[in-house]
């Protein structure tokens, strides 16, 4: 199993990053993305979605000075809207954004399995358009980055800042806004007039795939909207 470098050039095992996690904790945001771009250089990625916190972490990331690594999962149902945001995103930040796509396409897919499969069978759609494509492209990095935050479901309140994924990816996995609040995310974009997903303000706190998001209302748990009537509320990414 990999070993773990640390700023102060020290070591340290995977199964000792709940220590290190707690740690990361008390210091700035800024400062655990610079640790992270400073321990795993090009063997980090960021994974996005376009949302809100992925735009804060790639801004953060883009401040370091360090070569931006960044990908989102294209399964060819993302909203008009973030296929906009990642045009824009590339020209702003001077980068280019991996598309990660699934096997087959969306036509592909209605023909081997049927139409509409999001419908029929979600959890199988987003496995063959979301989870196995990450995996794949997982390999070749030591480390990834992504903007889970507590109080976004139940299932991700107790999520660490910093573990070892081994469930599905075999590499650390690295939360930096995991104890952010939404209405902290939206402070960081406006006062550093970072761009986002303009659905944010029609009512859509988290985004995926244009057939399975819908807004909420006022109150609502922000994933109120993911694959609304069903009780799924993960597409397995972070599972």
């Amino acid at each position: 199993m990999a070993r773990i470098t640390l700023p102060d050039g020290s070591w340290v095992a995977p199964e000792a990053l709940a220590t290190v996690s707690r740690e990361l904790e008390e210091m700035p945001t800024a400062d655990v993305v610079s640790w992270a771009l400073q321990s795993f250089g090009p063997n980090l990625v960021l994974a996005s979605s376009l949302g809100a916190e992925d735009m804060v972490l790639l801004d953060l990331w883009h401040r370091t000075g360090q070569p931006i690594e960044v990908f989102c999962l294209d399964t060819g149902l993302l909203f008009y809207e973030t296929y906009a945001l990642i045009t824009e995103v590339e020209r702003r930040y001077q980068i280019s954004v991996t598309r990660v796509r699934p096997s087959l396409t969306v036509a592909q897919q209605a023909t081997t399995i049927g139409p509409n499969l999001w419908t029929q069978d979600p959890d199988q759609c987003c496995t063959m358009r979301k989870v196995l494509p990450l995996q794949a492209h997982l390999k070749q990095y030591q480390a990834w980055m992504t903007g889970i935050r507590r109080d976004q479901t139940a299932f991700r309140r107790h999520a660490p800042l910093l573990s070892w994924d081994n469930n599905h990816h075999g590499l650390v996995k690295i939360n930096p806004l995991v104890n952010w609040s939404f209405l902290e995310v939206f402070q960081y974009l406006q006062t550093h007039e970072v761009p986002y997903n303009p659905l944010h303000d029609l009512g859509y706190p988290s985004l995926g795939c244009q057939p399975c998001t819908c807004p909420v209302s006022d109150g609502e748990d922000p994933r109120a909207g993911r694959w609304q009537g069903k009780e799924k509320t993960e597409c397995g990414l972070h599972l």
